[in-house]
């Protein structure tokens, strides 16, 4: 487009510095998720950048405000673009202590471990809580939201990232390669974990069997299984939240949470950083920036995620 469309009361015009890049944008390409816009779009459902005009009631955001947003339901096209039409509601302020980059990949994770450790299953100071897939960057934060919680977290990751996972405040992380980890994560717990977020692909059957009766289940994949044993079982989808985007961003910038340092890659170069996300060869994130770092994707073919990822 030329120009983007006239605004909307309640809409501004940003323009990007940085757009994340995520499972989720190939769950879109592949028509699984509807975020509002038929194709063909430019992908993207998560970025940071300036904002260039606003509405008529723009909710106290301004020319020239620094942002970050998860845009969805979309309003025309993604966020893998120059500009973006994004709703009022959708926005939070970006925190100077936080780069383009990090704003740009932290909307859709912290929103949906908010969403999953704070609604989905409201945990509570002394249960205890096992994630399931804790090495990517929604596990991670999931642990670390618990954690703030005063929770008792067990964790499931690859080796790569135990120490990691660890540092975020999990009290013990096990190999998820190991078949016997619902066990083992029973063990651990003395077969009383109160609930369990599954954030590993295919993951959420085995999730299930680490719990004890009549407890709960919260999973971000597209595979609930059914309740059983008077297990309540939630199925997270995330949704757009700017005031809880605010909150979240204040706690990354004061330090009480951490997401990995993304690379990041130029817009000709999205199709290979997709493909490698997809794949879960970058566990800490892709954004795509206007002065990319150097370092570029391998091409490889689309594959399932992986639970490292």
């Amino acid at each position: 487009m030329d120009e983007p469309r006239a605004l909307r009361a309640d809409e501004v015009l940003i323009a990007i510095r940085a757009a994340g890049i995520g499972n989720w944008d190939n769950i879109i390409r592949y028509g699984g998720w509807d975020v509002g816009v038929s194709p063909p779009l430019a992908l993207g459902v998560e970025a940071a950048g300036v904002i260039k005009a606003v509405g008529t009631r723009p909710g106290g955001f301004r020319v020239g405000d620094e942002v970050l947003c998860h845009p969805v339901p979309l309003r025309g096209q993604g966020t893998w673009a120059p500009f973006v039409i994004a709703p009022v509601a959708s926005l939070a302020h970006k925190p100077r202590e936080i780069t383009w980059e990090t704003a740009a990949i932290f909307p859709v994770p912290a929103l949906t471990a908010e969403q999953v450790v704070g609604e989905a299953l409201a945990l509570r100071a002394g249960e205890t809580f096992l994630v399931h897939g804790a090495g990517g960057i929604t596990g991670g934060l999931m642990v670390q939201l618990a954690a703030l919680r005063g929770v008792d977290v067990l964790a499931t990751a690859g080796p790569r990232s135990v120490d990691r996972v660890r540092g975020h405040g999990a009290r013990e992380v096990i190999d998820y390669r190991d078949q016997m980890w619902p066990k083992h994560a029973r063990a651990l717990a003395r077969d009383s974990i109160d609930a369990v977020a599954n954030a590993a692909p295919g993951g959420a059957a085995a999730a299930m069997t680490a719990l004890a009766d009549h407890s709960r289940l919260a999973t971000i994949t597209p595979d609930p299984p059914a309740s059983a044993r008077g297990i309540a079982v939630t199925a997270v989808y995330v949704r757009s939240d700017g005031a809880q985007l605010d909150y979240l961003s204040a706690l990354l910038a004061s330090g009480r949470l951490s997401v990995p340092t993304p690379r990041s890659c130029g817009l000709d170069q999205a199709a290979a950083a997709l493909a490698h996300v997809v794949a879960g060869h970058e566990p800490r994130g892709v954004v795509i920036t206007r002065n990319p770092t150097k370092s570029s994707p391998h091409t490889s073919r689309t594959s399932p995620p992986s639970e490292e990822s």
